[in-house]
């Protein structure tokens, strides 16, 4: 039997009807959307169709989307192309200490161009403090930058609070949405927000397809150089079946939300108890309720996270997203939050999605109990600190 699959923060299978959708452009829509003849006006279509769904969805104008390859090019997009539009204006930028690589990288690629980065602190559950925002802003503060909701242990940011601190000091505010989009409400004036990542393949969409919003009036620098397409924002033919496929989930993803979220966090919590009351000393990680419906990461006393998850090939999870290197390291995320090492050692995300069942978290916390009572009869409940270097970290992504 395959694993039970409980990493959808790192991927989510392509859904039946998304490949349906795009089959089309694949097999008879394959003409060019610039092209000025029945095969690229019908291309066209298709795009149009795609980028009026996901507007939907955000709530803002078609002509505010811009179509990528993915969530790392939206947030490359979004941060470098502001920060090199507004240079005249300042170099300061604020973000946090538990965002994605995709936004921290670009950003570290920023200060070697002269930008200053503040990286604000989180608190125990993974929180930023709005306050410490409108603190740290700057006469030449030009963007600040927080995740929608962290990838690792799930907790949801106060992004409207932030939004309102940002408008009121005129700073323009991007937040990556990747996580968040399809498993909870994202519309952007609510968020107040003037830049949205999006990353297909996080919502049963194809990976290599990802889209960013851009307010009405933003100026942001080229990202990419070529031909005029996406309104002069990002050159380049247009994917178009993996753009009608991005379109075809969005439109899935806000007609299941409420319901979707609702029965991920219903399984997400059966599971939770479930290992709680088969594995005991099980410590959760992130906001207990500001949290993604649909991710569980805890910790487990007395055992290493990789370890459990190399003797448990029956379930497909993860460590966290900070150790795409293979490292020994402890997570980022959870260092910042403040996690000491040996929980953070021991923590595992569970994520859960569309085509969990019941049958396969209650199986699934069975599994994980008994491997965890096992690890512990055979070492004693030694600190998990000193044993971490028994294994490589495994399963790592998202």
């Amino acid at each position: 039997m395959d694993p039970i699959y409980l990493d959808y923060n790192a991927t989510t299978p392509v859904d039946p009807a998304v490949v349906e959708e795009l089959l089309p452009s694949l097999k008879e829509e394959f003409g060019n959307p610039s092209s000025n003849h029945p095969y690229g006006r019908s291309a066209k279509q298709v795009v149009d169709l795609a980028r009026s769904r996901v507007a939907s969805l955000l709530g803002c104008d078609p002509t505010e989307i811009v179509f990528t390859s993915g969530g790392t090019e939206s947030n490359n997009h979004a941060l470098i192309g502001t920060a090199l539009a507004h240079r005249g204006r300042g170099n300061h930028i604020i973000t946090s200490e538990i965002e994605h690589p995709a936004v921290l990288n670009p950003l570290r690629w920023l200060e070697g161009q002269g930008f200053s980065v503040t990286y604000l602190p989180v608190d125990g559950s993974g929180q930023v403090d709005p306050e410490a925002v409108r603190r740290a802003i700057t006469d030449r503060t030009v963007l600040i930058s927080i995740m929608h909701a962290n990838n690792e242990v799930g907790t949801v940011q106060p992004i409207a609070a932030i939004g309102a601190i940002a408008r009121e000091r005129g700073i323009l505010l991007h937040t990556d949405a990747a996580q968040s989009i399809g498993k909870i409400p994202a519309r952007v004036d609510e968020l107040q927000v003037d830049l949205l990542s999006i990353a297909g393949h996080k919502l049963y969409a194809p990976k290599g397809i990802g889209a960013l919003f851009v307010r009405r009036g933003v100026q942001l620098d080229s990202y990419l150089h070529g031909a005029g397409h996406e309104g002069g924002r990002r050159a380049g033919t247009e994917n178009v079946p993996y753009i009608a496929a991005l379109g075809k989930a969005v439109e899935l993803a806000a007609l299941r939300l409420e319901t979707e979220a609702g029965k991920v966090h219903s399984l997400r919590e059966r599971f939770h108890d479930a290992l709680i009351r088969l594995a005991g000393d099980v410590r959760l990680n992130g906001h207990s309720v500001d949290r993604l419906p649909n991710t569980l990461n805890v910790s487990f006393a007395g055992v290493v996270g990789a370890d459990l998850l190399a003797r448990l090939p029956e379930i497909a999870a993860s460590t966290g997203s900070a150790c795409h290197d293979g490292s020994g390291e402890l997570s980022g995320v959870l260092k910042a939050m403040g996690v000491p090492r040996e929980q953070g050692f021991g923590a595992v995300r569970f994520s859960l999605g569309r085509l969990t069942t019941v049958d396969e978290v209650d199986r699934a916390a069975e599994l994980v109990a008994a491997k965890v009572k096992e690890i512990r009869a055979i070492t004693g409940g030694t600190s998990r600190e000193t044993r971490t270097g028994l294994s490589a970290l495994a399963s790592c992504a998202g």
